[in-house]
């Protein structure tokens, strides 16, 4: 089955370019587009696609809210935010708000659909480098201030992975760090994700951060 995906900005030329590059990839569909966050919302309700590709800034209902309603409401639909990291302070607000991922809008159209497969899979984080960057800019902003959250209920072992999936790293690389399997890491992250109660990876970064494992300082 192909998957299927509603492009939510509000220019037409980037929805254009975005459709043109889906639609030729195998296995992924546009099943709606939208113009702010209002209509995004409204398309999830409708079609339920597998993904939103969000952009933050829009008029009216923004990305970030849009993305707030649209996870809230819709376990199987995943949102990507579109993002530039030189004006984006929200960032770091979009992944509270339940974005599974970040595409920053000069990427190679090939990252762009490896993008939207990875999230369209339940993986969350796409890119490590695109994580870890995201993550020196705005986990440590007032955002996310606050009293630290405990953290129970889970092995030294899955703590060292915690720490290691908020630090921005896939998979491979965790299982590098640890010597151990690249299934292994995985599994690690499963149990992490039902123990901590977390959608997806993004929700562990944001809880290795709040629990004080990982620091914006490195």
């Amino acid at each position: 089955m192909s998957i299927r995906v509603v492009l939510a900005d509000d220019q037409p030329l980037v929805r254009a370019a975005l459709q043109m590059v889906i639609t030729e990839a195998e296995g992924i569909e546009v099943v709606g587009e939208a113009r702010d966050g209002a209509e995004a919302v409204a398309l999830a309700e409708e079609l339920r696609p597998d993904v939103v590709v969000m952009d933050i800034r829009m008029p009216g209902t923004d990305g970030i809210e849009a993305t707030r309603q649209i996870t809230e409401r819709h376990d199987g639909t995943h949102v990507i935010v579109l993002t530039t990291f030189d004006d984006d302070d929200c960032v770091y607000g979009a992944l509270r708000a339940g974005a599974a991922g970040f595409l920053v809008k000069d990427m190679a159209l090939d990252d762009i659909l490896a993008a939207v497969r990875v999230v369209a899979a339940g993986d969350g984080l796409i890119s490590p480098a695109v994580t870890r960057r995201l993550i020196r800019e705005f986990a440590g902003r007032p955002a996310g201030a606050g009293p630290k959250r405990e953290l129970t209920g889970i092995t030294d072992r899955e703590r060292e992975v915690l720490t290691l999936v908020g630090s921005g790293l896939s998979n491979p690389e965790i299982a590098e760090a640890l010597f151990i399997s690249v299934a292994t890491a995985k599994t690690y992250v499963t149990r992490l994700l039902s123990k901590l109660g977390a959608r997806d990876r993004v929700r562990l970064v944001i809880i290795a951060y709040e629990t004080g494992l990982v620091s914006a300082s490195g």
